[in-house]
């Protein structure tokens, strides 16, 4: 079906479209609201070998399932002893190490219970939610962990959402009334966003029960979702009222679904493969942001072409209705100046920008990724600072420890198996790295397999040793060993220490888990991917610009920009965030942010691209004049680019002021990367390079360019 046709069955249907998503939001907000309890965990999770060992040690050598610390500030022995009664009565914890029995866990008035569950994951929500309203009103006792801090990282995004929300949104009304003019049109786009958004939330609620969603979800898709639609709505809108002067309502819709139409489409497409590109990378919330971000992208898309026409055919001509502003015609005229200014000055203009950006893009260099941890919370967190004290204290994070799984041909039991048990021991023990390591033979304190034998034969110390031996090895061929590194899980220290043990020839086949294979995997699964990434978001971009605009230069140049403009974003980042300025404390970036940024922006950017470089097409079609065509696609489409993006910004910027790290990263990063588009390469660099190409930006080697010798240009005029 063409758009001619499409526009046409809209009109004749547009009272049942309009019905139709009144039941859907209906049916849908049910959905949606149920979506926050079943999202779990930050989506940091790869299918790969330490999940593997961690199923191993939990279900075959007995370590639980899911850990979280109780941490006792300032509370005597008989007080410690009370509250891990209460716990023990819940029935929710499988196992408590108390520090009233291992003193190691006992720093002055510091101290924390290890408590152990052999829970689901899924589980844990809810065994949070018990053990804190069991300790509910006393002082001084916290519960802290992983598990309690994916509950406060989802607890924490709900209401990070309300608060962009009410930031974003009222800035938003302002941003589209000064570019209406009236209220009845300024509130449409916000219709169609929350439509869109909504309908999102509820198909992801409906996959929720069959598919992991990170708890980052519930961000990023509102985000994403109320920008692209109030975007495509208000470049919908612009082009049906400038119709409406030439023709009548219903032709009005079917030539704005014609023309606003394709170009909503084709940017929804470079979205969608930038989306796209990160289901390569085979990390949860890499996945989880694909599928609700392609959703939500084209849920943008239907409601942009059925409700929002919908409801401009509901309205007619009251979309005039409520003009707080005068429609200035002198505002084109503006923009043409501001084009003629930079095209007679291309040179100054390009190099003042390069510059700009060169200097944004200097502190890339200095960026440090990590995986997003307790730091994602906020200080006034009671999970964080107990947690912080823990690390304090007790050395938490000066150390980590790495599963380490060893399977032989044949049982370890054997004299031959022990000897070589033996031997493995050894090589970890000599190993630099290594702090500490738990086998048989360190636990009971023999050093070789003819003492280890000898000890045996005695009746009572068979009955004694035979448990222990079974703690390390299965009934099978595997061989468990903690080993304890001293370099932190998330150093690089201890990811090249996993790599090289996966790697070394040991005789045995070594399988590892553990906080710094988890890293390692994470890490290495987006190294190993972005570079096709990359690839097909690049590529693919090249190819459709190409095509739409029948040029070589064009895509070229603006694949180039985009690149500039992102590094010059992360280099923003960087400053921000790893620096510590505007109020915030030196940290770190989120390992998720360049490839988050990257692959929704360089989609976003080329929405703007299009805008502005179809209308110089068009006039350049016409003229063959590169100059005339510059300055009339630069004056007649900045307006609503400059609306466009200026919403986009106040939406994701929102995101700013919440409390969750990574989101608080992602909004600014999406941000200022729109930012820098839309004024220092959109308003500055595009003109001026358009200006220095000339005719050569029409230019194709193959098919056919717009390009065309002075001869021919006088040949098509006549």
């Amino acid at each position: 079906m063409t758009l001619q046709r499409f526009g046409k069955f809209v009109t004749q249907s547009y009272k049942w479209i309009f019905t139709f998503w009144l039941l859907l939001f209906g049916v849908m907000a049910y959905f949606a609201i149920q979506l926050p309890g079943l999202l779990a965990g930050d989506g940091f999770r790869v299918d790969g070998e330490h999940e593997h060992v961690m199923k191993i040690v939990s279900e075959d050598f007995g370590l639980p399932a899911e850990s979280l610390f109780l941490v006792f500030d300032g509370k005597s022995d008989a007080e410690i002893d009370a509250s891990l009664d209460q716990l023990e009565k819940l029935g929710v914890v499988s196992d408590i190490v108390s520090p009233l029995t291992e003193k190691e866990q006992y720093s002055k008035d510091l101290s924390y219970a290890l408590l152990q569950f052999d829970k689901a994951p899924d589980d844990m929500p809810r065994v949070v939610e018990d053990i804190r309203d069991e300790i509910d009103g006393q002082k001084g006792v916290t519960l802290t962990g992983g598990g309690a801090f994916e509950h406060d990282v989802n607890q924490a995004s709900q209401r990070d959402l309300m608060t962009a929300e009410a930031i974003g949104l009222p800035i938003a009304i302002i941003v589209l009334l000064f570019a209406f003019g009236t209220i009845v049109a300024s509130f449409v786009p916000l219709i169609v966003g929350i439509g869109t958004v909504v309908s999102t939330l509820g198909i992801l609620a409906l996959l929720g029960n069959t598919v992991d969603l990170s708890i980052f979800v519930l961000n990023i898709v509102p985000m994403l979702g109320l920008a692209l639609s109030i975007d495509f709505a208000l470049l919908f809108i612009s082009r049906y009222r400038e119709e409406l002067t030439k023709r009548s309502v219903s032709d009005s819709i079917i030539m704005t679904i014609r023309t606003a139409g394709r170009s909503i489409i084709f940017s929804a497409i470079c979205v969608f493969i930038g989306l796209g590109a990160m289901l390569l990378i085979k990390v949860d919330i890499f996945m989880n942001i694909a599928l609700g971000g392609m959703i939500v992208v084209g849920m943008a898309v239907v409601s942009s072409l059925t409700l929002l026409p919908s409801v401009l055919l509901m309205l007619g001509e009251r979309i005039h209705k409520g003009r707080l502003l005068k429609e200035r015609s002198e505002e084109a005229n503006g923009w043409r100046k501001f084009a003629h200014y930079v095209i007679k000055r291309p040179v100054t203009i390009a190099i003042v920008a390069f510059v700009l950006l060169a200097i944004a893009v200097i502190p890339v260099k200095n960026m440090e990724l990590t995986i997003p941890q307790i730091d994602s919370l906020p200080e006034s967190f009671d999970t964080r600072v107990a947690f912080e004290q823990l690390e304090d204290e007790f050395g938490l994070g000066d150390e980590s420890t790495v599963f380490l799984i060893a399977e032989r041909d044949g049982s370890w039991k054997t004299t031959e198996g022990l000897g070589d048990m033996i031997a493995l021991q050894d090589q970890l023990t000599n190993d630099p790295l290594v702090k500490d390591i738990s086998t048989v033979f360190t636990i009971i304190g023999i050093d070789n397999v003819s003492e280890w034998e000898q000890t045996l034969r005695i009746p009572q110390m068979y009955d004694q040793l035979n448990p222990v031996l079974k703690n390390f090895t299965d009934s099978g061929n595997r061989l468990f060993i903690p080993v304890t590194l001293n370099a932190a899980g998330s150093s690089n220290e201890a990811q090249d220490w996993v790599r090289d043990w996966s790697e070394k020839d040991t005789g045995f086949n070594i399988l590892l888990g553990g906080e710094p294979r988890f890293n390692q995997e994470i890490f290495d699964e987006i190294a190993d991917q972005i570079i096709y990434v990359l690839l097909i978001i690049i590529v693919s971009t090249f190819f459709i610009l190409m095509f739409a605009f029948r040029s070589l230069i064009i895509p070229v140049k603006a694949i180039l920009m985009n690149i500039l403009g992102l590094s010059a974003t992360f280099g923003i980042l960087v400053y921000i965030f790893q620096y510590g300025h505007f109020g915030l404390n030196p940290g770190t970036v989120a390992l998720i942010i360049p490839v988050i940024v990257f692959s929704l922006v360089f989609g976003l950017s080329m929405d703007y691209e299009v805008f502005l470089i179809s209308r110089m097409q068009e006039e350049f079609a016409q003229s063959f004049d590169n100059d005339k065509s510059t300055v009339e696609g630069l004056a007649t489409t900045s307006k609503v680019i400059t609306s466009a993006a200026l919403i986009m910004i106040v939406l994701t910027g929102a995101f700013a002021f919440t409390d969750v790290m990574p989101v608080k990263q992602i909004g600014v990063g999406i941000a200022v990367a729109v930012a820098i588009d839309a004024t220092i390469i959109r308003l500055l660099l595009v003109p001026s390079l358009m200006k220095l190409f000339g005719k050569w930006n029409w230019w194709l080697p193959f098919g056919k360019g717009l390009y065309r010798s002075t001869s021919q240009q006088n040949s098509i005029k006549k």
